[in-house]
């Protein structure tokens, strides 16, 4: 029978620092936590857009140096804001810190799409984002293609000793990464999204498949985006139970019924990794909260 594990996720805006820690260090002493995450972006997605935001690799490091046992990651990395070798760099580093708990989580980035697109309603999120931080926007089908570049070069610095580098988008030489990631291989890699050309590269490459969940996309999308999934493993020759299917889902304290039933339904399609994505202001003992009320019953039905 396939795992089945939780996850919570603390979007780093309108928040405080120590309320993040908070969350992180409760949900560390909790066993039927597996993992935690942070979002990758600059500024406020929803809320007054002159809010705080946290850097997310800089505040990923920080949390990994105080916990010890979750999992923690990026849901998603934006594959725009940092040269692929760099974000190798950084990723390496928090792996290390952490003792070996990263998961490498990727994404496409911002984008030039319609309004809409990306799994946040209205306009694209990335345009005021990417003008505030002097960040170029690409076309999608660029940006997947620089997603494919960066995952090949991460995956030659978890275990190669120097290398060459030419791709489409990035030169590199003599490229080193010492220390390495504790595990051999590297941290695991998630990729998310649900476009066509990504779950290519989710089917060919990804331990872990990540797709927003409720609102954003229904269940019954969920299940098609896994069908189109296992065509391309099919085409590729991989087996489809390779790749965790995983979600993220924001959770309402005054309706944990309504989160639960949400919960059931994933799983029945097949979902094993359902991240609860927690609102701001977090209540006391959050993470204990989610636990007894959502995570606990779906473990032990």
């Amino acid at each position: 029978m396939t795992e089945i594990r939780f996850g919570l996720k603390t979007s780093p805006a309108h928040v405080g620092y120590d309320d993040i820690l908070r969350v992180w260090e409760e949900a560390d002493a909790i066993p039927e936590i597996a993992d935690c995450w942070l979002w990758d972006h600059l500024l406020p997605l929803a809320g007054p857009r002159d809010g705080a935001a946290f850097e997310g690799w800089t505040l990923l490091a920080a949390l990994a140096a105080r916990t010890e046992r979750v999992g923690l990651g990026m849901l998603v990395t934006n594959n725009r804001m940092r040269r692929p070798a760099v974000l190798g760099k950084i990723a390496t580093t928090v792996d290390v810190v952490s003792g070996g708990r990263l998961i490498m989580g990727l994404g496409v980035g911002g984008t030039r799409q319609p309004d809409g697109a990306g799994g946040v309603p209205g306009p694209n999120p990335a345009l005021a984002e990417y003008a505030a931080y002097g960040l170029p926007l690409v076309g999608p089908g660029e940006g997947v293609s620089r997603l494919a570049e960066t995952i090949e070069i991460l995956k030659r610095m978890w275990t190669e000793d120097v290398f060459d580098f030419d791709g489409p988008h990035t030169t590199l030489r003599g490229t080193r990464n010492d220390p390495r990631p504790v595990r051999p291989s590297g941290p695991p890699l998630l990729v998310g999204g649900w476009g066509d050309r990504v779950l290519r590269l989710v089917a060919a490459h990804a331990d872990i498949w990540n797709i927003p969940g409720p609102p954003h996309n229904s269940v019954a999308r969920l299940a098609e985006r896994a069908r189109v999934l296992d065509a391309h493993c099919a085409d590729l020759g991989r087996d489809p139970a390779e790749i965790t299917r995983s979600t993220q889902i924001l959770v309402s304290y005054d309706d944990l019924d309504a989160t639960r039933a949400t919960v059931r339904e994933l799983l029945a399609i097949g979902v094993t990794h359902i991240v609860l994505g927690l609102r701001t202001p977090y209540p006391p003992n959050a993470a204990r909260l989610l636990t007894d009320e959502i995570i606990a019953p779906a473990l032990t039905t």
